[in-house]
């Protein structure tokens, strides 16, 4: 049989640590595989129908906020894919989605609704967040008074630059970077509310765009447990660091490793897998509800 980037109608693919896109032209077809990464290195082993959820994920928030602005989904139907896929149907079922080919804008969008992580180090080391001089009295995990828009450069190698929204600014059209973060703000406000409302608090999360058309529109992956910070409202506490609906076994088991972090990333426990699974795929049935899938 042959593979997907043999097809002639793919004119391009791209892999990354978790996903592949393939070029069709005026339209990529993204695939979400089960791999996982973390510190830029991908594992051997797999977290089983990871790609299913993250893909899940996305398509319900890309049909959730078509109203707040355009994004590139165009179907997640195999059956509505080019006729040339068909033969790949078990591969790219609900792991997949057809979407609009775009001018990728290369920053990442981060909104901050509360401190934690890199937020909550630099805040301890110059009380600011993205820059931004902060209250001198936060705790970690506390939830800003309002989100923050901090950005970030989207390297093609290499690790994200952290830069101001001003320097953003400066090195874009400055109304285009006003719109992204106005957009990015809403985006957040609209899926805090809606996960609050499910037991979930949205810590953080980012956003990418591209233009379509001469038009902004969302693109990538959104909200999902590799692009967001997941807590468990339940288990929310001032002043502590919280676990999330991702990677947070996977990073106890880095933590409690010998593994310096430079790849090969070592083979992880079958218990860590499961586990991992089970974070992710109870992410899923909560944001999704009634359209949850079983694998």
């Amino acid at each position: 049989m042959n593979k997907l980037q043999d097809l002639e109608i793919v004119k391009q693919t791209y892999s990354g640590k978790v996903r592949d896109i393939y070029d069709l032209g005026d339209k990529l077809l993204i695939v979400t595989s089960d791999r996982i990464s973390a510190f830029d290195c991908v594992f051997p082993n797999t977290i089983p129908n990871k790609g299913k959820i993250l893909n899940q994920i996305s398509v319900f928030f890309f049909k959730a906020t078509k109203d707040i602005i355009p994004n590139h989904f165009i179907t997640d139907n195999v059956d509505e894919y080019p006729e040339e896929f068909k033969e790949f149907e078990d591969e790219l079922k609900d792991r997949s989605m057809l979407v609009k080919k775009s001018r990728v804008i290369p920053y990442e969008s981060i909104v901050r609704g509360y401190i934690t992580g890199s937020a909550w180090k630099e805040y301890q080391r110059s009380k600011t967040v993205g820059g931004i001089i902060q209250d001198s009295n936060l705790e970690e995990s506390q939830k800003f008074p309002q989100p923050l828009f901090t950005p970030s450069t989207k390297a093609e190698s290499g690790h994200d630059e952290n830069i101001s929204f001003e320097e953003m600014k400066k090195r874009m059209d400055s109304y285009l970077a006003d719109e992204i973060k106005k957009v990015s703000l809403a985006l957040y406000n609209f899926a805090h509310d809606y996960l609050f409302s499910k037991d979930i608090i949205l810590a953080d999360t980012k956003f990418e765009f591209g233009t379509y058309e001469g038009k902004l529109i969302l693109i990538d992956e959104v909200l999902t447990p590799d692009s967001s910070r997941f807590w468990d409202k339940n288990e929310y506490h001032l002043g502590t660091t919280l676990k999330s609906y991702d990677k947070q076994y996977i990073r106890d088991f880095i933590s409690n490793s010998d593994w310096d972090k430079n790849p090969p990333a070592p083979e992880l426990p079958q218990d860590i897998i499961e586990k991992t699974y089970k974070k992710y795929y109870n992410a899923y049935k909560i944001i999704c509800g009634e359209n949850t899938k079983s694998w």
